[in-house]
């Protein structure tokens, strides 16, 4: 399960980078419930934060990258983010942001790994995070769709330590990854990974992605929602067994991620 205690290889924050940041702001509202708060006024930065029951949950902010696809970008939480860029580097990964100071908040990087998935990195300061996890309209999850899932345990557990635990899908479906932090219990479990076919990771033209899986109270619902705000549905709604109701969505602007109502424990 992910928390707010953000032990360092958890995950502390995700935001959302998109073209049109009014309408992923309404979207995500009427999906998840989230509340938008812009940033002040006379900014030279377009965007803000979500807000779920008055507590931060995630970030938006406008695309600006060219080239760069609509996406949710994933942080997990590091004690020191040039120590871990110099992992990545040593493992073959790639820095698309060298680590810099955001204030007194904290220090942020971002990297692709040696396949060209993207994630990010924070080292808190003042700022350690989102405030709600795990909870309805909040991360539950996150998962890595890769086309080698042994080169992503090697590279991920060279830079952050995790530990990884395979099991075998229902009916056939494949191995799928469980990840664990450095140093926690398996109930602290955060994610996971699976490899899929180059053919199947369409959404970044072969290359693997990270996204994000938010908590919902009725997974039906948050998908009819999806569809009529402009979303489209790619897979589901499935069941799946002790695991709970998911669907695998796209935002208006094919920004992926997952609804899931958890099974009752």
């Amino acid at each position: 399960m992910i928390t707010t205690d953000l032990a360092p290889g958890s995950p502390c924050w995700l935001d959302l980078g998109a073209p049109d940041v009014p309408a992923a702001a309404a979207f995500y509202g009427a999906v998840l419930g989230w509340e938008y708060q812009p940033m002040e006024e006379g900014g030279d930065v377009e965007g803000g934060m979500f807000r779920k029951d008055g507590k931060t949950v995630a970030g938006l902010g406008k695309l600006t990258e060219e080239g760069a696809r609509p996406a949710w970008m994933i942080y997990y939480t590091v004690t020191d983010a040039d120590a871990t860029t110099r992992a990545v580097e040593a493992g073959g990964g790639t820095v698309r942001v060298a680590p810099r100071d955001l204030g007194e908040w904290g220090r942020m990087a971002q990297y692709s790994d040696p396949l060209g998935g993207q994630f990010a990195v924070w080292q808190p300061g003042k700022q350690a995070g989102f405030e709600l996890a795990d909870e309805p309209g909040s991360l539950s999850w996150t998962e890595l769709y890769t086309s080698d899932a042994a080169a992503a345990k090697e590279f991920y557990g060279g830079v952050f330590g995790w530990r990884f635990s395979d099991m075998e899908m229902p009916g056939g479906g494949g191995t799928y990854t469980l990840i664990t932090p450095a140093d926690l219990p398996e109930e602290r479990m955060h994610g996971g990974l699976m490899q899929l076919r180059t053919e199947d990771l369409a959404l970044t033209g072969g290359r693997p992605y990270w996204h994000p899986v938010f908590a919902v109270t009725d997974c039906d619902a948050a998908v009819a929602e999806v569809t009529g705000n402009g979303g489209r549905v790619q897979m589901g709604p499935d069941d799946a067994e002790g695991v709970g109701r998911l669907a695998v969505c796209l935002d208006p602007f094919d920004a992926d991620f997952v609804v899931l109502k958890p099974a009752e424990s």
